[in-house]
């Protein structure tokens, strides 16, 4: 009998541990074998070998799920777990990170991910507590590079009258508005087929994002401006957080901690190889830009952020060392 009872127990032990596995599911935009598609794998194997298969993960790509402004939403009401979105619509959310956006704000990688790894980093993810989200971590998408399927781009000049793609975020609107050229904010999945039937002339996007959506396919020209370092941030819903015990929040954390430097590695790695794999692919890269020029008509966005949030952060920013 005692074996019989030993058995039951276990089944019902079992089928206990069962019920209170949970799966996450995490989702972004990107292709599944992008920069983003990496980082949730980590992710998902992170949080599993740390809670010991307590909490499970599932992966939704492409925009399965809808576009970022879709998924920023989705956390805030609890429909989606753990998201990695651009800081291109986070603006609209959490204000706070406009700053982020600027044009030539960040030197180089060095001074980017030292900011955000920092001090201003994260009272940048705590503020998101303010706005229904919760910052895990910053991750990566790199800077953004221009292109189009009309000309070589070496001047501000030579992009007035294109229609070009960006993020639904003023800061980098306001940017192309004062380069002459007609910003048209439009959701990521959209976007390959709008240049496919040419609605738009052109995007921004990083190498990353570039190679991983295969847009030599319909953009002929890539010229490397550099223009904005754009961040990626890990965010998730307040209702999974709230839910969990400190050492699962933990959990959550270093998980993100884990997919956001898995994310910069092939970020690292895609700066260096995917250009060559662009040209290989029929792209003409234009370097021969000037760059100066390019930032200093940049220089009207840093006045609308700074009427409306002041100056503080880009300072801030700017003198990081």
């Amino acid at each position: 009998m005692r074996y019989i009872l030993t058995g039951i127990a276990a089944t019902a032990a079992m089928a206990t541990a069962a019920q209170a596995q949970q799966e996450i599911t995490i989702a972004h935009t990107v292709a599944e074998d992008s920069h983003y598609g990496i980082g949730a794998e980590v992710f998902i194997e992170t949080l599993e070998e740390l809670s010991d298969g307590a909490f499970t993960g599932s992966h939704s790509p492409a925009g399965a799920l809808g576009g970022e402004r879709d998924l920023i939403e989705g956390l805030q009401i609890g429909s989606v777990d753990v998201v990695i979105t651009s800081t291109g619509p986070l603006g609209n959310f959490v204000p706070e990170t406009y700053a982020l956006d600027l044009p030539f704000l960040f030197r180089d990688y060095d001074h980017a991910r030292g900011v955000l790894d920092g001090e201003i980093g994260q009272e940048l993810l705590d503020k998101m507590e303010e706005y229904d989200l919760v910052g895990l971590a910053w991750s990566e998408n790199g800077f953004r590079h221009v292109t189009n399927s009309q000309a070589p781009i070496e001047t501000p000049a030579d992009l007035e009258g294109l229609s070009l793609r960006t993020m639904e975020n003023e800061m980098h609107m306001e940017a192309f508005n004062q380069f002459g050229a007609n910003p048209t904010p439009m959701a990521f999945p959209e976007v390959f087929s709008a240049l496919q039937q040419g609605v738009i002339d052109g995007q921004e996007n990083p190498i990353t994002v570039i190679t991983a959506s295969n847009f030599s396919e319909v953009q002929g020209h890539l010229t490397l401006t550099g223009h904005v370092y754009s961040p990626a941030v890990i965010l998730a819903s307040p209702f999974l957080m709230d839910g969990l015990s400190d050492e699962e929040r933990g959990w959550f954390h270093e998980a993100a901690a884990a997919s956001a430097e898995a994310t910069r590695n092939e970020v690292t790695r895609l700066e260096e190889e995917g250009i060559a794999q662009l040209e290989e692919e029929g792209m003409q890269v234009v370097t021969d830009i000037d760059l100066d020029a390019f930032a200093e008509i940049a220089e009207g966005a840093y006045d609308v952020y700074a009427d409306e949030h002041g100056s503080e952060m880009i300072e801030r920013i700017q003198n990081f060392e």
